[in-house]
């Protein structure tokens, strides 16, 4: 009975540090803390983390060196820094769903897209390649693409269009042959 009665009596006199260290540097800590995070929430945890180490540590309140406030602002800025530290150690956490896809995804589709790109723009001309290549690619404007290829603008305009148009035909034949093994 006598040990109850001592537990009892030491949760009150821990409840009662813990009021009154929030009483007296409460809201320096959280003015501390909210500028830390740059979050009201967070420094609200961040405050309460520190007071319960505070109520883990009563020793540390207690033995004279250096003031309370300091201990419980270097410990509210140490948590800040243990927080910052271990979300820059992981990846951010991102529910998976319909409206946010996986981040990493098969890029296998991209590289055969690629390759067919690739293969179509072997089959047209020098000519229509260098053309595409300035404007697609290098992402020149008429005029500049013109003046690097040494060849009036109205050519460039020519040498697109018709560049363009056989590499439509070149993927809708492919569509054609695709749907042919497919079917």
């Amino acid at each position: 009975m006598a040990a109850l009665w001592s537990r009892k009596r030491e949760a009150a006199a821990d409840e009662a540090l813990i009021r009154s260290l929030y009483e007296e540097h409460g809201r320096a800590l959280l003015a501390y803390a909210t500028r830390l995070t740059g979050d009201r929430a967070a420094a609200e945890d961040v405050v309460q983390e520190t007071l319960l180490r505070a109520w883990r540590h009563p020793d540390a309140l207690v033995n004279g060196k250096g003031s309370v406030r300091g201990w419980l602002l270097t410990v509210a800025r140490n948590i800040v820094t243990d927080r910052v530290r271990a979300k820059a150690a992981r990846p951010q956490e991102v529910a998976e769903s319909p409206t946010t896809p996986p981040i990493e995804r098969d890029h296998a589709e991209s590289v055969v897209n690629s390759v067919v790109v690739l293969e179509a723009l072997d089959q047209l001309s020098p000519d229509h390649r260098d053309v595409l290549r300035e404007i697609y690619f290098n992402g020149r404007s008429v005029t500049e693409a013109a003046e690097a290829l040494g060849v009036p603008p109205g050519t460039v305009k020519s040498r697109s269009h018709y560049a363009l148009r056989a590499l439509r035909e070149t993927f809708a034949g492919q569509q054609v042959a695709l749907k042919g093994v497919a079917g």
